[in-house]
């Protein structure tokens, strides 16, 4: 059986499983994904958030404490928007429990929109931008991260199984699907190349600010072997653009 969208988290053993991996010291999301996104985003103080494919919105809990004004958390799965709400108690958040292509945007309600490795479940993007866009106050921030392109060229290598040394790269300019092994899951994503995310960006009106291709930094590794491994292969991208 295969997984679309946020279908998977709601398999209550995926989603133990992915907090845990998530969660380690050195996992990507913390140790090479998180720096990037806080470093795009700028200042958070009293600024209007979108979060699209929120998740458990722990997210969103760091931008409250680190004095944003408000923040509205997107998500598709169930059990995650039940973290996500257990997270927030108390918090001047709100979450609403829709994917991004069913979202009603509000015309220019934010100031910031972020969507951290969920961008590419979508099998299209240009209409979500399109809607980001419109939903964002005159210049406003989108920063948004997804899984690399040359990893979710193919996922052949994922078969070798443990911690891989290389990656194969193969049909780079062939878009569309693919079905990744995922915590014993196979789930859809959507590959896409780098010019492309662009295109699809400037054609909605977006100035692109920033591009991070996720280069380690030491800082952010506790072990020495991790941070050499990861210097390797670009695993994930991550944009800064500005309503135009």
């Amino acid at each position: 059986m295969k997984f679309k969208g946020s279908s998977v988290y709601e398999e209550k053993d995926f989603l133990a499983n992915y907090l845990q991996r998530r969660n380690r010291t050195d996992s990507p999301n913390n140790s090479i994904e998180k720096p990037m996104i806080y470093e795009l985003l700028g200042a958070v103080q009293n600024k209007q958030i979108l979060d699209l494919g929120c998740g458990d919105a722990q997210f969103g809990k760091e931008l409250l404490h680190a004095g944003a004004g408000n923040y509205h958390g997107v998500e598709g799965s169930k059990g995650m928007e039940e973290l996500a709400a257990q997270n927030l108690k108390g918090l001047d958040a709100h979450i609403t429990l829709a994917t991004m292509e069913s979202f009603d945007y509000p015309k220019e309600s934010y100031d910031i929109v972020a969507s951290r490795l969920a961008i590419h479940y979508l099998p299209t993007v240009d209409e979500v931008f399109r809607n980001i866009h419109r939903t964002l106050k005159p210049l406003g921030k989108f920063v948004f991260s997804v899984q690399h392109p040359l990893t979710t060229s193919t996922f052949e290598s994922k078969k070798s199984g443990g911690k891989r040394s290389n990656w194969i790269v193969d049909n780079y300019f062939a878009e569309g699907e693919r079905e990744e092994p995922w915590i014993d899951k196979l789930v859809v994503k959507h590959h896409r190349t780098i010019e492309s995310y662009f295109t699809a960006l400037t054609k909605a009106g977006f100035a692109v600010t920033g591009l991070q291709e996720g280069m380690p930094k030491r800082q952010h590794f506790a072990d020495e072997t991790e941070y050499t491994r990861r210097k390797r292969i670009p695993i994930i991208l991550a944009f800064g653009c500005t309503k135009q």
